[in-house]
């Protein structure tokens, strides 16, 4: 989710994570499914309050 936060497409998570893009979205909708979340937004928010995604700052 970090990595959303700071603003990267599934494509983008997928280079820098040296993985398939198909894996890097699975990923990123299971932590959006687990807590119902509607949009990408949402689970940012939580990553933002227990500090891994501080603004200003690129992973």
């Amino acid at each position: 989710m970090a990595l959303v936060g700071i603003g990267l497409s599934n494509d983008e998570i997928a280079r820098r994570l040296v993985v398939n893009p198909l894996t890097a979205k699975t990923h990123v909708s299971r932590t959006m499914v687990k807590p119902g979340a509607r949009d990408r937004a949402q689970p940012v928010v939580p990553a933002y309050e227990t500090g891994s995604v501080r603004p200003g700052r690129l992973g």
